[in-house]
């Protein structure tokens, strides 16, 4: 494979010094690049979840509340989901190897500042400039194996890819809510600073230098840029807040709606018609890309969607701290770390649709064992279906990527991979917020049929608050009314508690089903071509 593996006007980048002498095997300092450019991939994803298992300590320790406290994830991913699309036009002005090393020291940067905010505004606003700095990491390790790798080895930096993917998320609220309880909800920000600090040390000397092309800057689709970060923002701030604010019963919400809805329509017009756009949207009018990035879509809702109820259910339902709730989700994550590294064994022998479709499957049925929750029903009994659940990560995303961005040609792989990311990430947004309003929706149904059921003109009712009242009168409530009362309280929790736990069942069910969607896609992609089961098919 030679240095340079596109032709001059190619958006992806020149990006290795040392050039393999066999074709079908990259060289030593290829592969350091991209394992370098995997930290830099799974700092960025394991960010977007660090603070989800932390966000009481957080929302305590800068003064906000509970209603405003999901900004603090919501804004990473706003600054993560517009700053993807733009990765291919940058490292074209920029060169790769600037932009990489630029945003890369940025994002840590931006990273420790967000340990020293005390206000909620200025949290948002680093938060935001952390994802935006640190989403470039995503696609740009992403391409690096499309561009960089043989075909044969294409399967092997697509695991580690997927590794990164899939076991960020995971381990995210794992080590933040570790750190949390043991060191102070700052120190979570501060886990970047190491790794990062390598990954810019190898890929400053292996990553090769190249001239910028600043005169790219006149020929920028500016209005695409502009309406795509401004509909994308406004999207994701409907998303976010929609459920608080009663959706469109808010003022606020249907005009954010219609900016949103108004951006995006004109981004899409202008990416059509424009002769040189931002994304190049005709590339998902190709069967396996388009199918592929379909299934993305829904993957992405139902893996963050996942690593947002489980914390949810756990905090909510079963009153775990973050190191608790953290050590449950560890086995989400830890079993991807044996299992990742054999699926390009797998690729070699198996369609890498089939794979997938395998994995999409064994992630739903994780799901479903999920839909038949009780009170009891805690870190114990969902062992079994977070090991299924890891077990169908491992084996779904290496094949997918494989499946939809091997049937791109090399030039288009940067911008294949800018669209096939953001959209993966823009799932998971929409996924995080649909299942939030579901949670709270079936809550609702169901305390209403509990409530139906707890009448106190019923005996078995009026003799459970007695048992009650008596329980709290053998326990220090001298006066029988306080009792009484309390008593009542304490039975209303119950079915609020019980409504919840139902609720979470329903929501678990509807992962369940867009993952059945995201199998189906799947096998709707043409067949992979090659000896890799598609991994590197063009």
């Amino acid at each position: 494979m030679s240095d340079l593996v596109l032709p001059a006007s190619s958006p992806s980048p020149r990006a290795v010094a040392a050039a393999p002498t066999n074709p079908d095997r990259a060289s030593t300092a290829t592969w350091i690049a991209i394992f370098a450019a995997m930290i830099g991939a799974f700092m960025a994803i394991l960010n977007i979840q660090i603070t989800n298992a932390s966000l009481l300590n957080i929302e305590g320790g800068i003064g906000t509340g509970v209603d405003n406290g999901s900004w603090i994830s919501t804004s990473y991913l706003i600054g993560e989901i517009v700053v993807i699309p733009l990765t291919d036009y940058l490292s074209r002005v920029f060169s790769f190897r600037n932009i990489m090393l630029g945003h890369a020291t940025l994002f840590a940067l931006f990273s420790v500042a967000c340990a020293f905010t005390n206000d909620l505004p200025l949290m948002i606003a680093m938060r935001g400039l952390q994802g935006f700095f640190g989403g470039v990491l995503i696609p740009m390790a992403f391409t690096l194996v499309f561009t960089k790798l043989p075909k044969p080895q294409q399967p092997i930096g697509l695991a580690m890819f997927s590794l990164a993917v899939t076991f960020a998320p995971a381990i995210g609220p794992t080590i933040g809510g570790y750190l949390t309880e043991n060191y102070g909800w700052q120190t979570i920000f501060f886990v970047n600073v190491i790794p990062t600090a390598a990954m810019v040390t190898i890929l400053f000397f292996t990553l090769e230098r190249q001239p910028m092309q600043l005169k790219l800057l006149r020929e920028g689709d500016w209005l695409g840029i502009a309406t795509m970060a401004i509909g994308l923002s406004a999207l994701q701030a409907v998303l976010e807040e929609g459920n608080k604010d009663d959706w469109f019963g808010s003022p606020f919400i249907v005009k954010l709606a219609i900016v949103a809805a108004v951006s995006l329509s004109l981004f899409v017009w202008i990416e059509l018609v424009v002769e040189k756009p931002l994304i190049r949207l005709r590339l998902l009018t190709q069967r396996s890309f388009g199918f592929g990035t379909i299934s993305a879509v829904f993957v992405g809702f139902a893996l963050f969607g996942s690593v947002y109820l489980l914390p949810a259910y756990l905090g909510q339902v079963q009153r775990y701290n973050a190191e608790q709730i953290g050590q449950v989700l560890a086995w989400t994550g830890l079993p991807q770390l044996l299992l990742i590294p054999l699926v390009p064994k797998l690729m070699q022998r198996f369609d890498a649709r089939f794979i997938a479709f395998v994995g999409m499957i064994l992630f739903a049925v994780s799901s479903f064992m999920n839909t038949a929750m009780s009170l009891d029903y805690s870190g114990d009994q969902l062992f079994i279906p977070n090991i299924v659940r890891a077990i169908g990560q491992a084996l779904m995303l290496a094949p997918l990527s494989a499946v939809s961005l091997g049937s791109v040609a090399p030039q288009d792989a940067a911008a294949a991979s800018g669209i096939s990311n953001m959209m993966r990430n823009l799932g998971g947004a929409v996924g995080t917020a649909l299942l939030a309003t579901i949670v709270t929706k079936r809550e609702q149904f169901h305390s209403n049929i509990i409530g139906q059921s707890v009448d106190l003109g019923r005996e078995e009712v009026r003799a459970r608050i007695a048992e009650i009242s008596a329980y709290f009168q053998a326990h220090g409530v001298t006066d029988p009314a306080t009792a009484h009362h309390q008593a009542l309280v304490a039975l209303g929790n119950t079915v609020k508690r019980q409504a919840l736990v139902l609720g979470f069942s329903d929501t678990f069910a509807v992962i369940g089903i867009v993952l059945i969607l995201a199998a189906i896609a799947i096998l709707l992609t043409g067949k992979p071509k090659g000896a890799t089961g598609g991994g590197a098919a063009h």
